[in-house]
Formats: C-alpha cells, structure tokens, sequence
C-alpha cells in the first residue's frame, strides 16, 4: 500500500473522527471506502451519461431499434415452437 498524505478542512476531519469512532474504522479505512464509492459514482456518472448522449444519436438509436426488432422475432418464434 502507497502512503498518501493530505490536508482537510477542520470540520470535515472532525466529521471523519466522529464517523471513525462511531463506525469503529480506522480513518485510513474510512477515507478509503469513502473514495472508492465516490469514484464508483463518478464512473457511473459518466456510464449514465454516455447512454444519455447515445440516446440522441440517430444512427446509435436506429441500430438499437433494428437488434430489438430482430429480438422480439426470435422470442416470437420460440414462443410459437412451444
């Protein structure tokens, strides 16, 4: 593990305190699991965002149209060889 070292505003290192202790976390633990689901939301932020942006392209959303017409004909079909 690489150390990293940083300054925070008072109150927000009280805060960390606080939620250290009532949490029973180390505060390294607690900034680390903090960050990471703050990254994770960053990154889903973005995932979100490039399906909005797909969503008004055209040629993406004919594409889409076309592979869930030729889905919805091979549930047909499997439906009727029932």
């Amino acid at each position: 593990m690489t150390t990293f070292t940083s300054s925070l505003p008072k109150n927000l290192l009280t805060r960390l305190d606080q939620a250290s202790k009532k949490l029973n976390l180390p505060k390294n633990r607690l900034i680390e699991k903090a960050l990471s689901i703050y990254l994770d939301q960053l990154n889903r932020a973005e995932y979100v965002a490039s399906y909005k942006l797909a969503g008004h392209d055209n040629a993406i959303m004919s594409i889409a149209e076309e592979g869930m017409t030729d889905y919805m004909t091979q549930l047909s079909e499997e439906n009727e060889a029932r």
